[in-house]
């Protein structure tokens, strides 16, 4: 006997005999799917509002005492130096990049700020700045701002597989992200 007929005459004189009388019913109302937002979505006045806050570190006037010796490298005075080394070795892989090609000097610090935001924002400790050799204004400026802003914990010249001396990979300090438990 195969799966579809499973009841016999009997059975199915008795369903007619029941369901005499009885019509199809339709479907009269509609079902809207809820609207949600994305997990990541941010709203855009957020994003200007932290992308200036974090763009308000980074001064021309200041200079911060770089090593002038080697490669382009920072380690704030809090942080274990070992991370340079990590940083240098290309340990650190970014996961975001941030490409400065063609940028005005204040676009690239509001895109800087921008990206620190994003990195705290999406906990993504180790960040790709390009700043490419052009005129050598935003590759001595770039350094210049980063050891400005307080949540950069170091950043050294980018292994050759993340763009040399035309790229600092940094690390940015991100707080602590716990999933949340499972009952």
């Amino acid at each position: 006997m195969s799966s579809k007929n499973k009841l016999n005459a009997d059975d199915k004189a008795l369903f007619r005999q029941l369901m005499s009388g009885t019509r199809k019913l339709t479907q009269d109302t509609i079902v809207h799917a809820p609207q949600r937002k994305k997990l990541h979505q941010v709203p855009e006045k957020r994003l200007l509002s932290e992308q200036i806050d974090n763009s308000h570190y980074f001064s021309d006037e200041f200079q911060p005492l770089l090593a002038t010796e080697g490669a382009v490298r920072y380690v704030r005075s809090d942080v274990d130096h070992y991370e340079l080394k990590k940083l240098r070795r290309g340990d650190y892989s970014p996961e975001i990049f941030l490409d400065l090609h063609g940028l005005t000097q204040q676009q690239a610090k509001q895109e800087l700020g921008a990206l620190i935001a994003a990195c705290r924002r999406e906990h993504i400790f180790c960040a790709s700045v390009m700043h490419g050799h052009g005129k050598h204004i935003l590759k001595q400026q770039t350094p210049l701002w980063l050891a400005q802003h307080p949540l950069v914990m170091a950043f050294h010249q980018a292994p050759k597989a993340f763009g040399g001396d035309a790229a600092l990979l940094v690390l940015i300090e991100v707080e602590e992200w716990l999933p949340p438990e499972l009952p």
